[in-house]
């Protein structure tokens, strides 16, 4: 056999090989993004493979991860990734997963092909392109084969060895902000709003009725912006505080082990809160405006206030209706 042949029959036997890749992901946004990934994995990792092998990506959607400080061995016995007849197995969480205070972002399991990936460790903007890096980065891991990996990723994303593999935390800097950012994400604040749109109805309600009454216009004449803006910041606290007593989302901790874990929670409960009751704000304070410039000719609000009415005076009248606490 010649050596031009002996170069072509082995291009060829490298062309046939196939790699597989399964991603599992929870329910919800994680196999969103696992679907995403899916579909960009094949050509990113071939794009850099020097055997040129042919890649593949399935994606199941299926919740394994009930307990956030599971070891990898527990992850590996829930999921059995000896069972697949994908090559690797790359397991997306929800689920914030730290080694005491540091963010934990991936597990890698060599001999089991298996890795384990927190999306919330990786933070709460940017998170499709990380979170890819993230499974390039273990994949290579897996596989043993650096030259997969993207660059820089290794020095992005420190690691260590542990019991059946290897660690990868979050970059350095702002990490416990990352992976607070990343929890609140999850639990997507903005969703707050469809929980209370009761509550945004009944307050709509009364602010409608306030906004007939002179004495309201009169009253938010004489606030000014700073006394807007204190009204604001108490009516989005009470509204918060009331939330969180209310449904009892405060965790207190039964150990000192714990003190850390609750503290975060309670932070991402709170930040969640805040940014969906603001966000609540915002619809109401629109719903009232709109309702202002519909019902109140500027000629009747100047009548009441004794000077020329602009815009400003809707935008003033608008916050004075919701009032402190009137979300409530």
């Amino acid at each position: 056999m010649s050596g031009n042949e002996h170069n072509q029959q082995s291009q060829s036997s490298a062309a046939d090989e196939h790699v597989s890749v399964l991603l599992i992901a929870d329910p919800g946004k994680p196999t969103a993004l696992a679907h995403r990934l899916a579909q960009r994995l094949p050509e990113q990792l071939g794009s850099r493979d020097r055997r040129k092998r042919r890649w593949t990506t399935q994606v199941r959607s299926e919740p394994y991860l009930s307990d956030e400080q599971a070891t990898l061995f527990d992850v590996v016995d829930a999921v059995e990734p000896s069972s697949e007849r994908e090559d690797v197995v790359v397991y997306l969480t929800d689920l914030p997963r730290r080694e005491n205070t540091v963010p934990v972002v991936a597990d890698v399991s060599v001999d089991h092909l298996f890795a384990l990936i927190s999306v919330a460790a990786v933070g709460g903007v940017h998170i499709e392109g990380r979170v890819e890096t993230a499974v390039e980065l273990v994949v290579s891991r897996a596989l043993d084969e650096p030259d997969l990996a993207p660059p820089g990723a290794s020095r992005r994303f420190p690691s260590e060895q542990i019991d059946g593999g290897t660690r990868y935390f979050a970059p350095s800097g702002l990490r416990r902000v990352r992976l607070l950012s990343g929890m609140v994400r999850a639990n997507r604040p903005w969703r707050l709003v469809t929980g209370l749109s009761k509550v945004l109805v009944g307050a709509f309600a009364t602010g409608a009725f306030a906004l007939a009454t002179s004495t309201i216009w009169l009253f938010a004449d004489t606030m000014g912006p700073w006394r807007m803006s204190v009204a604001t910041v108490l009516s989005i606290a009470a509204m918060v505080l009331w939330l969180v007593l209310d449904h009892e989302l405060w965790e207190r901790p039964k150990s000192p082990q714990e003190r850390q874990r609750s503290a975060l929670y309670n932070a991402a409960t709170v930040v969640t809160l805040v940014i969906g009751v603001a966000i609540l704000h915002v619809a109401l304070f629109c719903l009232l405006l709109f309702t202002a410039s519909v019902t109140l000719p500027p000629y009747l609000l100047s009548n009441t206030l004794g000077h020329a009415v602009n815009y400003s005076d809707y935008l003033t009248l608008a916050v004075a209706t919701q009032g402190p606490g009137r979300c409530r």
